[in-house]
């Protein structure tokens, strides 16, 4: 699963990554947690990548409340082209997801707290994490929300989790954006990444509390 994740940019770096054409502003944040209002980049009508703020945690069009929203967080790439809930958004509303680096607990002893992990991209980066979106409620004041794909996670995060976000290389940002492309090249797109690409390491026990903030929580600490 990916149940939190970091974005601080710089916007800057954000619009060159992605080449965007507009990104509304932004402030850091370390501790990104379901319900909040994320960014995601798109296709606009013209096919440039604009990026949008949207909640994160889908709510399909054909939802009766909102609240459905909690508990769609995520989308595992392994039946998103057949739930419910997700196959329209995957079939023809697609995004990206950027991200500093997202959170793992690793499982401890009987009794003990679940330990945090950071992860990043190798070359300090950013990621993009595959994303759906939808549009919900009446014309004239719809909610935006947004799910990410979550895959097998690779060797390096395995002994962490066994999930991790499904992370797309560049040069398939354009084809999971394009809502043309075709249904079983999307579902290649959404596999491990390379162990290469990424880094990980422990953080503080205090990320684990949605309410706190702050760069201090993706400093490293020692191992457990």
């Amino acid at each position: 699963m990916c149940g939190r994740y970091v974005l601080y940019g710089p916007a800057g770096r954000l619009i060159d990554a992605f080449d965007l054409r507009e990104a509304p502003a932004f402030a850091p944040r370390y501790n990104i947690a379901p319900s909040a209002d994320v960014m995601v980049v798109l296709a606009g009508a013209d096919g440039q990548r604009i990026a949008r703020a949207m909640r994160w945690g889908l709510v399909p069009s054909w939802a009766k409340d909102p609240a459905i929203g909690g508990r769609l967080a995520n989308a595992r790439a392994e039946s998103v082209a057949e739930k419910p809930a997700f196959r329209a958004a995957f079939r023809a509303r697609r995004c990206l997801v950027p991200a500093n680096g997202f959170y793992e607990w690793q499982a401890a002893a009987p009794g003990a707290r679940k330990r945090p992990w950071y992860l990043s991209p190798a070359d300090e980066g950013l990621f993009a994490f595959a994303g759906l979106m939808e549009r919900w409620g009446p014309r004239e004041a719809p909610l935006f929300t947004t799910c990410i794909v979550t895959t097998d996670a690779n060797a390096l995060l395995a002994p962490i989790h066994d999930r991790m976000p499904a992370i797309l290389a560049p040069q398939d940002w354009s084809r999971w954006l394009d809502p043309g492309a075709p249904l079983p090249q999307l579902g290649a797109l959404l596999r491990p990444a390379p162990v290469e690409a990424m880094r990980a390491w422990p953080v503080s026990l205090a990320v684990s509390n949605a309410r706190n903030e702050g760069a201090a929580l993706i400093a490293p600490v020692a191992r457990p």
